[in-house]
């Protein structure tokens, strides 16, 4: 066995000299103290000790109250309790307190090698597993953080590709050009303004990006035409729905954001599409969006008409409390200024003509942004 370093603790100097004397014959270093105080104070200045082995019935301070120290502050140092008190009930208490061995007095030089060379053996294991559970946290640790980098990468790498789905749709139909992303921004500001956290914000916010993804499916005969849709056509029109819920339920990680896509044209009175929804058997995403569409509807031009001012929207939105919005979104939504609205659909415009234009990876969905 390579040479181990011991702290014998033992307030009668005889018994001190002996256990040293042995100990060396043996190829051990030996520092020995003549109380707890002492060998506490020792440790403080050098705890690389292989071997902590200490009488019980000291001055001031016993050994089974230095043990606990020890167990407590220097773990990974094993003790063993070497001591007259011959009682089960006394070695049963070293043992519970973190002993790794119980020598009685006198004891031969065999067994005392033997106790020796179990407990720096239980020692060394000590010592490897801490070590062991120190590596295994740090290669978990830096597995967790490359985890979280490559999820947020695929997370990013996700998004990309829907705003590419809804920059297609928008450009399907001239009219609507930039409107998902307006409704997006939109809908991300009124959210953050009620406290909702960013997780959910992230759910809504591609809810609302994707809430009319289903009219990929609606004939060009229709979703183009310049006039009113008659009955039929608007029943097909009204599809888009179920077809973009259909459609975006089957992403994994979008199935949330499907129940806004579903629900996005619900009315909080029930006078809604597809189901007849109402009240709060809405979706919450799905009842800020409303508002959101409704904005930027009435605000954005059309061949058949101009857009209306915000102030005339935000009026407009005021009088459909309670009919077809959710009259504490309503609120929320009044409280926040006009000039923000239109400051935001600037921000929005710009976007789309700079080369990274990624709605979700901008600070739209970091905590703290101002709404301006």
């Amino acid at each position: 066995m390579s040479q181990k370093r011991i702290l014998i603790v033992d307030d009668e100097a005889q018994m001190r000299e002996t256990l040293a004397v042995l100990l060396k014959y043996t190829g051990h270093a030996t520092t020995a103290t003549q109380d707890a105080e002492e060998a506490l104070a020792r440790l403080q200045q050098d705890p690389d000790y292989d071997l902590v082995l200490t009488d019980i019935i000291m001055p001031v301070r016993d050994g089974l109250s230095l043990l606990d120290e020890i167990s407590l502050d220097y773990p990974a140092i094993p003790v063993v309790i070497c001591t007259a008190i011959d009682d089960t009930q006394v070695a049963t208490s070293a043992f519970r307190r973190g002993a790794i061995d119980y020598l009685l007095k006198p004891f031969s030089r065999a067994e005392l090698d033997s106790v020796i060379l179990r407990a720096i053996e239980h020692g060394r294991a000590r010592k490897q597993n801490s070590i062991y559970r120190h590596n295994l946290e740090s290669i978990v640790s830096t597995r967790t953080g490359r985890l979280h980098s490559t999820m947020q990468d695929l997370e990013r790498s996700y998004d990309i590709t829907l705003e590419a789905m809804g920059d297609a749709l928008d450009l399907r139909d001239e009219e609507t050009e930039g409107h998902s992303r307006r409704v997006t921004a939109y809908t991300i500001a009124l959210a953050r303004s009620m406290g909702i956290e960013t997780d959910e914000l992230r759910i809504i916010a591609r809810g609302a990006f994707l809430h009319d993804i289903g009219k990929i499916a609606t004939p060009d005969s229709i979703l183009l035409k310049p006039g009113r849709l008659n009955s039929d056509e608007m029943t097909t029109m009204r599809e888009h729905c179920e077809r973009g819920y259909e459609m975006v339920r089957k992403i994994p990680f979008l199935r949330e954001a499907a129940e806004i896509v579903y629900a996005h044209q619900e009315r909080f009175d029930g006078n809604g599409y597809p189901r007849g929804l109402s009240g709060e058997a809405i979706p919450l995403g799905a009842r800020i969006f409303a508002i959101a569409d409704a904005l930027d509807a009435m605000t954005s031009d059309r061949p058949y008409r101009k857009g209306t001012s915000f102030e005339d929207a935000c009026a407009e939105i005021a009088q459909c409390s309670g009919k077809q919005f959710d009259p504490r979104i309503v609120e929320a939504f009044l409280a926040m200024p006009i000039d923000s609205w239109i400051d935001l659909r600037a921000e929005v415009g710009k976007m789309a003509t700079a080369a990274s234009s990624s709605i979700f990876c901008r600070p739209f969905l970091a905590p703290g942004r101002r709404e301006a």
